[in-house]
């Protein structure tokens, strides 16, 4: 089958960063759907773990998360799912990518794929609508039925792909007054399309006091801001690993709750809720349906292959996509 992945870690202007591959296709077993890849979506997490550094692998490995598809054959343990339907998720850290015409993934972390979208729009959705989701209302303990109906939140990066489906969660189930951060006539235009009540330039430093604080951009360069920018007992939280100690005193005099991310925690650890994402992506699947959620996909850069992921690496690594960048399809 065809599969971009890597051998080295390199620079991404590198043309041996990414290469166009063919590999032998997985087989299915325990709970694992054999997904045909339709389109895929490109994440910062994917550069960030195709980063230079001193290791080559023996064989290649393959980046990417988000996809669409169609299952294509299951596992002999699998309930959810069979041949045919159409799916959207995640994927795993602990295996083979995305990047890769047929992929192997646990069933209990794909959802079906929204009705109304084609499977391009689709791929745009799962992890950042994951990553929102499960920070907001997992987390964080914000009510996605208005329980906190009237309460504002801060939304720092609000026109990444993780800051696109939040805005839209804050407002459209949580009820909540919404600020999000931009600095582009572009990205405030798409947050305020999104429903954002109002928006902040991040460039600048940010004025008031809010009950929620989700962090999507560097935790590192907001973490002295933080104990201005959260009311007393509010909430922040954060997505985004800190690259050095931080000092978690500073928060200690407003009693700030801290709520940490990582979207990969349930299949990395096969929690006993792992099938959450399952029954969340199928939730959104609803949601998008019934035009609560609106679709983040912004740029279509044609064909899965090596050469147009190098080119959308390049275009997160330097940092002003707005909404989601998706490929689709395959050569011949």
């Amino acid at each position: 089958m065809k599969a971009v992945g890597l051998y080295r870690y390199l620079p991404i202007d590198n043309p041996e960063s990414l290469l166009d591959l063919e590999v032998d296709t997985p087989k299915p077993a325990g709970r694992d759907l054999l997904v045909g890849v339709k389109a895929i979506s490109v994440n910062p997490v994917d550069t960030k773990r195709r980063a230079p550094k001193d290791l080559v692998e023996k064989t290649p490995k393959i980046l990417g998360f988000d996809a669409s598809g169609i299952v294509e054959a299951v596992g002999p343990d699998c309930t959810l799912f069979k041949p045919g339907d159409p799916v959207y998720y995640a994927g795993s850290v602990i295996r083979q990518g995305t990047n890769s015409e047929f992929h192997l993934v646990d069933e209990r972390i794909v959802g079906r794929k929204p009705a109304s979208r084609p499977f391009a729009n689709a791929a745009a959705l799962p992890l950042t609508t994951l990553t929102a989701w499960e920070l907001m209302f997992d987390r964080m303990g914000i009510s996605k039925t208005g329980a906190q109906s009237g309460k504002s939140v801060l939304i720092l990066g609000g026109a990444g792909g993780v800051g696109s489906i939040a805005i839209q969660l804050a407002k459209n189930l949580a009820k909540l007054k919404v600020t999000a951060s931009a600095s582009r006539p572009e990205s405030i235009q798409w947050c305020r399309d999104l429903g954002a009540d109002e928006t902040v330039d991040h460039t600048r430093a940010i004025e008031g006091e809010y009950d929620y604080v989700l962090c999507f951009s560097s935790s590192d360069a907001y973490w002295s801001s933080f104990p201005k920018l959260v009311k007393p007992q509010g909430k922040l939280g954060m997505i985004v690993r800190t690259a050095k100690p931080i000092d978690l005193a500073i928060l200690h005099d407003k009693s700030i709750t801290i709520c940490l991310e990582g979207m990969f925690t349930r299949s990395t650890f096969q929690t006993p809720d792992i099938d959450a994402q399952h029954a969340l992506l199928d939730e959104a699947a609803g949601l998008v349906e019934a035009g609560v959620l609106k679709g983040t996909m912004t740029q279509n850069l044609g064909k899965i292959d090596a050469a147009n992921l190098r080119r959308a690496h390049k275009m997160l690594e330097e940092g002003h996509v707005t909404g989601k960048l998706v490929l689709e399809g395959w050569q011949g």
